[in-house]
């Protein structure tokens, strides 16, 4: 059975062969960087990891930029986060940062992203349920991530209860929002490509 291999939203558009695209690509990247740390910082304080538009944003540049341009934006932010520039949630950055209470949602971005980028090439992306089903494949795979990372650093002095809670629960009103919300956009901007 063969797999149908759609262009992403990133390639629908702009130059499409040589340098051109290169630069095309580059500008992707460094706007889907500064999406991620503006993202980062739309937040509803929370303790210990607040609410954030960046969920939003990882599974949106994973679906409009493929797993390819998804993967280097991705690092890129978390190396730049890494290196001490302000980019994440909090004032702090750091390789410190990384190992923190949000260490583990960051590396499931990254999975995330990953993981939107192959089911836009498959076109989830092209319809609202398409995107849903992928938004939520997505936000499984940041939670899985984030569970574990507050697992090591809570479960031992907080409790399984206290870490779904406030690792999870807390946030899944916000999630469906920005789901639903992806949902309509990513498939919209689509119908005005075409």
């Amino acid at each position: 059975m063969a797999i149908t291999m759609n262009k992403v939203l990133g390639e629908a558009f702009g130059p499409q062969a040589g340098t051109a695209r290169a630069v095309k690509e580059v500008a992707l990247v460094l706007a889907g960087i500064a999406f991620l740390a503006l993202a980062a910082k739309i937040r509803v304080p929370m303790w210990p990891v607040p609410i954030t538009m960046q969920t939003f944003a990882v599974l949106t540049i994973g679906a409009g930029l493929g797993l390819r341009l998804g993967l280097i934006t991705l690092l890129g932010y978390i190396a730049l986060g890494a290196a001490g520039v302000a980019v994440f949630s909090g004032d702090s950055a750091g390789v410190a940062y990384l190992a923190g209470p949000t260490g583990g949602y960051l590396v499931g971005f990254v999975v995330a992203a990953a993981t939107m980028g192959l089911l836009a090439r498959r076109g989830w992306d092209r319809s609202v349920t398409g995107m849903a089903g992928a938004m939520l494949i997505g936000t499984a795979i940041i939670y899985a991530f984030g569970l574990a990372g507050m697992s090591v650093l809570f479960l031992a002095d907080k409790g399984a209860a206290w870490v779904l809670q406030y690792g999870m629960l807390n946030f899944l009103v916000g999630d469906a929002l920005k789901l639903v919300l992806a949902a309509l956009v990513v498939p919209g901007i689509w119908k005005l490509v075409r």
